[in-house]
């Protein structure tokens, strides 16, 4: 029973850690759309086609998940000296659980983490950097365009770094903070990227801005 558990941790930290890399190579694909669109939007339609835009979604679906099989076919096999885990979800703080460390294992995270946080990140800030290069040289619809399509992603960009960097500092100082301390820093983990994308990405459409604020008036007028 303890081993079918187990198997189900490996199995959730699994699916975590390879969405969490999908979301960072998705916000890659959408700022070098976005860089595409403003820095050379007369060869938007030549370059964003259809075709490369569907290799690009399906690599970042599928290339985080190609590299945490490795870890999460490891973790079935080592064996384990603790089955308590210190959190409310099963991330890498499973390490401490283990018998023996992996040095291997602990290598290939680090190149796990510059290939799917590190680098798209860099990229990004790259991509926003040209942007903004460009815009400051141009109008002011250039500018504005810019402005409306870029800051949703860095927010969301900010805001998951943040989530993330706050689950690796939870697994490094787990000794250190208090159960309850934990328990909430993990919650907010789990719960704030998905209420605030919609948030972020839902504000800047047209017709549900104009919708909530019907809404809101609406519900004052009553």
């Amino acid at each position: 029973m303890a081993f079918k558990a187990y198997e189900a941790c490996v199995f959730q930290g699994f699916l975590f850690y390879s969405l969490s890399g999908s979301e960072f190579l998705l916000l890659a694909a959408m700022s070098y759309d976005r860089y595409v669109s403003i820095c050379k939007p007369l060869q938007y339609p030549t370059i964003m086609r259809k075709r490369k835009v569907t290799v690009l979604l399906v690599l970042s679906w599928f290339v985080p998940a190609g590299h945490f099989v490795v870890p999460a076919v490891e973790f079935a096999n080592l064996k384990l000296c603790s089955f308590t885990l210190k959190g409310i979800y099963c991330n890498n703080s499973v390490n401490y659980n283990f018998c023996v460390t992996s040095r291997a294992l602990y290598i290939y995270g680090l190149v796990m983490l510059f290939d799917l946080s590190l680098l798209p990140m860099f990229f990004i800030l790259f991509s926003y950097t040209m942007i903004l290069i460009v815009a400051c040289r141009s109008g002011g619809d250039v500018k504005k365009k810019a402005a409306q399509t870029c800051l949703p992603h860095l927010l969301v960009l900010i805001n998951y770094s943040c989530l993330l960097t706050c689950d690796m500092i939870i697994v490094r100082l787990q000794s250190d903070i208090s159960t309850t301390v934990r328990f909430i820093m993990t919650l907010q983990i789990i719960m704030y990227n998905p209420l605030f994308n919609p948030v972020i990405y839902g504000l800047k459409v047209g017709e549900i801005y104009k919708h909530l604020k019907r809404l809101l008036c609406h519900t004052r007028g009553k």
